[in-house]
């Protein structure tokens, strides 16, 4: 469901994501460009109750009203679904303060009214699970969506720019295969249950901390986070549907890898650059090194 909402957030924002961004975002604008600023609280608005509707009258429909409870799943997929709950928190924030600013929006407004848009779009999520069965309120959702948004205030606030992007990148792994459905049968189905395929980046331009002025600085390192050998939430499952489901081994996987921050390249196409501003949660695939919680090293020549 993550994902689902992910995907439907940058829906939404396809045609505006950052396009608004006419100005330095650093700086504080003198008026605010109402042609501009309407649209975008007429959008967020819409996404907000739409979203809300969804919860209430389809995904929620067949499940039964209970007393408000708490899940605990702080331990769930070796914790992929919290890094999910953080990006999307982030890139939420991220787009909310974006279009903002590029309304002219001063910085101090753009951050109380964009940037915690992670956290007043994930909320409400994590309210409805904690008021049907089967499903919960959990804290460690709400730490993780928090500091998706605290991530993009903290660093306008300290950098007035966000120097540290987080970044996804998905490839279907070997286990949806052996799944037997579990996982999902078509990339787009693994794409939403297939959480082995899931890895989250934290992308660094290297001209911030090493090699100033020697690189472009779109020129960036990445550290990133994955989790393989995962047939549930908790434990690996035996069988699904009626058909054994082969045992692995749950591990955490650390990659390195090289990367590129979109939003610094720079081109004499307005509408390119546009759509590479749009692009800055995108990890591009490049050489990688990976180590394992059980300690093996590999390389990879391209990951995904």
């Amino acid at each position: 469901m993550r994902i689902l909402y992910i995907l439907f957030f940058l829906f939404v924002f396809s045609s505006s994501p950052l396009q608004a961004q006419t100005k330095p975002v650093g700086r504080d604008s003198s008026s605010v460009n109402k042609g501009k600023l309407l649209p975008i609280i007429a959008t967020e608005s819409a996404l907000y109750l739409g979203s809300m509707s969804y919860l209430q009258f389809i995904w929620y429909k067949d499940s039964e009203r209970v007393p408000f409870q708490f899940y605990n799943d702080n331990a769930g997929y070796l914790q992929i679904d919290k890094f999910g709950h953080m990006f999307g928190s982030y890139l939420e924030s991220y787009t909310g303060y974006h279009l903002l600013r590029g309304a002219g929006v001063k910085k101090k407004h753009a951050l109380l009214y964009g940037a915690t848009l992670g956290i007043v779009l994930q909320t409400p999520i994590e309210v409805f699970d904690g008021m049907y069965e089967g499903w919960g309120f959990s804290w460690g959702d709400m730490i993780a969506n928090t500091a998706g948004s605290a991530l993009v205030i903290g660093q306008e606030l300290l950098f007035d720019e966000q120097i540290a992007k987080m970044k996804f990148s998905f490839w279907q792994s070997p286990y949806a295969k052996q799944a037997n459905g579990y996982l999902g049968n078509t990339f787009l189905q693994s794409l939403f249950y297939d959480y082995n395929g899931h890895t989250y980046w934290l992308s660094v331009p290297m001209n911030k901390f090493m090699l100033k002025n020697k690189l472009p600085d779109w020129a960036s390192i990445s550290l990133g986070y994955s989790a393989n050998g995962m047939f549930g939430e908790f434990e690996n499952k035996t069988y699904y549907r009626g058909v054994d489901i082969p045992q692995t081994a749950r591990e955490r996987q650390f990659i390195l890898s090289l990367d590129v921050d979109w939003t610094k390249i720079k081109t004499n196409s307005r509408v390119l650059n546009k759509v590479l501003k749009g692009m800055f949660f995108i990890k591009l695939p490049f050489p990688a090194l990976e180590i394992t919680s059980g300690g093996k090293l590999k390389g990879h020549l391209l990951y995904f």
